[in-house]
């Protein structure tokens, strides 16, 4: 008897990489992070300032209340736990109830830098959690700042706290006193009067006060609990919806006691999603030999990795990374990055070798870690950094008195 003919079309296709221009570009300029003081500063009759997020009407006291990790998705989903907040959600963007993105990646340092600068991190260039330093070639943690590098060396541009003090604007940040000499806070945050306080509680009561005590004001607090639950427990479990709820409280008690003409922006640096702890979804870097060929440094966090190459080998790691995750991963050279805009319209000539030669961000529910380098960012329940709606898209709830 003839044996079946086989062809071509009886086997599987290879996944097809995923497609650069499929990636969701940040929109910086219009409606991203680092948008929002400098239209809120403008509004305040700061100098150079520009509105640049369209939708927002001036306020004479204004409040910038940022929650760490409370992205878009996960308050639309919760509204048994944070009944305030989901109140709110038609008020986001200036009554569009449309969300913020975040920027590229969506990470800590670099959302915080976006936020107080005005700038997208191809400017500010705290590019990502971890990234080379192209004058020691070493890897620098721009969120802890080791190793210690010069702050105003390596982000020289001045905050839009310091500019709206210098133009008369009563002007304070109420946060952590943890937070109040971290090289991270002088070049993001700084700018006026900075108070500590410990509890949530007392940092919404401190910021109402200093809203009332004059007719212009900006002031900034500062919760990150929500974050470091979804980190350590994952954002489906019970201590992340409690760490919700608290925040929920917060937001209402800050609210509650707004002074007259005064506008508060709740909003957040990223979102978070749940990686699995399984072998599909948590691809080890350091037990990966194909990835870790020609690969000097391996920089950036879980879903946004920057990758240095060893000089010459970079044209074959970005051939690899893209073979062996592709499909799971958009993944860029530096220069096809940079022209996508995922850092901003502009990187600025310190910061274009802080890029990995190769970027991957995940687009699926899939982190690559790095179990000997980085055991606790590896052991994280939820992870964010990458340009998906659930890490991208933050909220910008409004309440105007």
């Amino acid at each position: 008897m003839a044996q079946p003919t086989t062809t071509a079309a009886a086997w599987p296709d290879e996944p097809e990489p995923l497609s650069l221009d499929t990636a969701p570009v940040p929109a910086y300029g219009s409606g991203s992070l680092a948008d929002l003081l400098p239209t809120l500063a403008a509004g305040l009759g700061v100098p150079g300032f520009e509105p640049l997020i369209s939708e927002l009407a001036p306020a004479d006291r204004i409040c910038v209340f940022l929650i760490d990790g409370l992205g878009w998705e996960q308050v639309r989903a919760h509204p048994a736990e944070a009944p305030f907040l989901a109140s709110l959600l038609g008020t986001s963007r200036g009554g569009t109830g449309r969300p913020l993105t975040s920027g590229f990646p969506a990470t800590t340092a670099t959302s915080l830098a976006s936020v107080g600068t005005g700038r997208p991190p191809g400017e500010h260039g705290l590019t990502g959690y971890t990234v080379r330093d192209p004058d020691t070639g070493q890897l620098m943690n721009q969120l802890r700042w080791r190793p210690w590098t010069p702050p105003h060396v390596w982000q020289p541009y001045p905050t839009v706290f310091e500019l709206a003090d210098a133009a008369g604007v009563h002007t304070a940040q109420v946060s952590s006193p943890a937070f109040q000499d971290t090289p991270l806070t002088k070049v993001a945050l700084s700018g006026g009067t900075f108070h500590g306080r410990l509890s949530g509680e007392e940092r919404m009561d401190l910021a109402a006060r200093r809203l009332a005590e004059a007719d212009r004001a900006l002031v900034y607090t500062y919760y990150s609990e929500v974050d470091g639950a979804g980190h350590r427990f994952g954002v489906d479990s019970d201590a992340w919806r409690g760490q919700l709820m608290h925040a929920d409280q917060l937001v209402q008690r800050l609210a509650e006691q707004l002074p007259a003409r005064s506008a508060l922006y709740v909003t957040a640096d990223h979102g978070m999603v749940d990686i699995p702890f399984d072998g599909e979804s948590r691809i080890d870097f350091d037990e990966d030999w194909e990835l870790r060929a020609g690969v000097a440094l391996l920089g950036g966090e879980g879903r946004a990795r920057h990758v240095y190459a060893v000089p010459g080998a970079e044209a074959d790691v970005l051939a690899v990374w893209r073979e062996v995750l592709g499909d799971r991963f958009w993944v860029a050279g530096r220069e096809e990055a940079v022209a996508a805009g995922w850092f901003g319209p502009h990187i600025d000539e310190r910061v274009y070798g802080r890029i990995g030669d190769v970027v991957a961000a995940a687009h699926d529910d899939v982190a690559l870690t790095a179990s000997l380098a980085e055991p606790h960012e590896s052991a994280m329940a939820g992870m964010h950094g990458s340009m998906t709606a659930a890490e991208q898209l933050v909220p910008l709830l409004e309440v105007r008195t």
